[in-house]
C-alpha cells in the first residue's frame, strides 16, 4: 500500500471517531477507563470476567451487597451505547451508570463489552451479546464458572438493556429469543433507552458499520415481521424531547403494539432533553426519575 495514503481518511463520523485508509482505527472520544470495586459504591461491588479468550468477549459485573444464598436477584444484561464504536462497561460514563441500576432495582447487572465495529462489523457486537447471554445462562444450573451467578442469580427474571446502539442490539436480542432461549431462563422484559434505530432517511454511519446490507431488520425493526416474537413479557422505551432519533422511538412503539406481540409496552419521554442526556447529568432530576422509572419497571411482575 501507498505510504502516502496513511494519513488519508477514509470515513469519518464525527465526534465520534475517523477511518485511515491504511485500516487505522482513530477514536477520538470514549476511551477512559475506570477500575471496578470491592469496596461497595452506592452498595454494589463490581469485577471484570472474560467470557471468551478466544474473540476478547468480557464483561463487568456489578453485585449488590444485599444479595445473599436465600435471596436471588433478577438479572440485568446491560448493552452501552456510542454507535456501536466507542465507549465500553469500563468508562467513566457506564460505569457509574450501571452501578446505579443495580442499586436502585437491586439486581444483579452484567455488562457487555462487546467487539467494536469498525474492526468489527454489525452484526458482530449482536452476536458477542448473544453469546454473553449464552454464558450468563450457562449458570443456572449453578454449575458456571462465575460465583456471583452462580450463588446470586434469579435465571427466571433476566432484563436485557441498553441505550442508543445498546437498545438495538438489546431488542434484537428479544426477537432471538423469541425463537431459541435457553432452559430454565426466562426473559422477563427489555429496556431501550433513545433507541438507535436510525434516522428518516439514509444512514451513512450504519451503512459503512454494517457494509453487508443484508442486516437492514437490525436497523430498522419497525418493518420487520417477525416483531410478534419478541421472546419478553414487557418492553419499556425512553425518548428524549430534543432527541433527533426520538421519531424512530416512537415507530417503534407503535410498531410493536400493532404487531400481534402479546406483552405489554410503555413508552416514557423526557421532555426538553437531549440524547443520552442521563449520561453526562446523572444528578438532574428527570435523569434521576429516569433511573428510578427504570428500576421500578424490573421489579414489577
Amino acid at each position: 500500500m501507498d505510504s502516502s495514503c496513511s494519513s488519508e481518511v477514509e470515513f469519518e463520523c464525527l465526534p465520534l471517531f475517523r477511518v485511515f485508509k491504511d485500516g487505522v482505527v482513530e477514536r477520538l472520544r470514549g476511551t477512559e477507563t475506570v477500575p471496578p470495586s470491592d469496596v461497595p459504591q452506592n452498595g454494589v461491588v463490581s469485577k471484570d470476567v472474560v467470557i471468551s479468550p478466544e474473540t476478547g468477549l468480557s464483561a463487568r459485573l456489578f453485585l449488590p451487597m444485599t444479595a445473599t444464598p436465600d435471596r436471588k436477584l433478577p438479572i440485568l444484561i446491560y448493552i452501552h451505547g456510542g454507535g456501536f464504536v466507542i465507549e465500553s462497561p469500563f468508562s467513566p460514563l457506564y460505569h457509574p451508570h450501571v452501578v446505579s441500576l443495580a442499586s436502585a432495582a437491586n439486581v444483579i447487572a452484567v455488562s457487555v463489552h462487546y467487539r467494536r465495529p469498525p474492526e468489527h462489523p454489525i452484526p458482530i457486537p449482536h452476536d458477542d451479546t448473544w453469546d454473553a447471554f449464552q454464558w450468563v445462562a450457562a449458570h443456572s444450573s449453578g454449575q458456571g464458572p462465575e460465583p456471583w451467578l452462580n450463588h446470586h442469580a434469579k435465571f427466571d427474571r433476566v432484563f436485557f438493556a441498553g441505550d442508543s446502539a445498546g437498545a438495538n442490539i438489546a431488542h434484537n436480542m428479544a426477537i432471538r429469543a423469541g425463537t431459541t432461549q435457553p432452559p430454565n431462563v426466562k426473559i422477563y422484559g427489555i429496556v431501550l433507552v433513545h433507541p438507535y434505530f436510525g434516522n428518516n432517511g439514509p444512514d451513512r454511519l450504519w451503512n459503512y458499520l454494517c457494509p453487508s446490507g443484508v442486516h437492514n431488520l437490525l436497523f430498522d425493526p419497525a418493518v420487520d415481521t417477525k416483531l410478534s416474537i419478541l421472546g419478553c413479557g414487557k418492553v419499556l422505551i425512553f425518548v428524549a424531547g430534543k432527541d433527533v432519533l426520538k421519531d424512530r422511538g416512537f415507530c417503534y412503539y407503535e410498531a410493536v403494539k400493532k404487531s400481534g406481540w402479546g406483552g405489554a409496552v410503555e413508552m416514557v419521554e423526557s421532555e426538553g432533553e437531549e440524547h443520552v442526556f442521563h449520561l453526562f447529568n446523572p444528578d438532574c432530576d428527570k435523569a434521576r426519575a429516569l433511573i428510578q422509572k427504570f428500576a421500578s419497571f424490573m421489579n414489577q411482575d
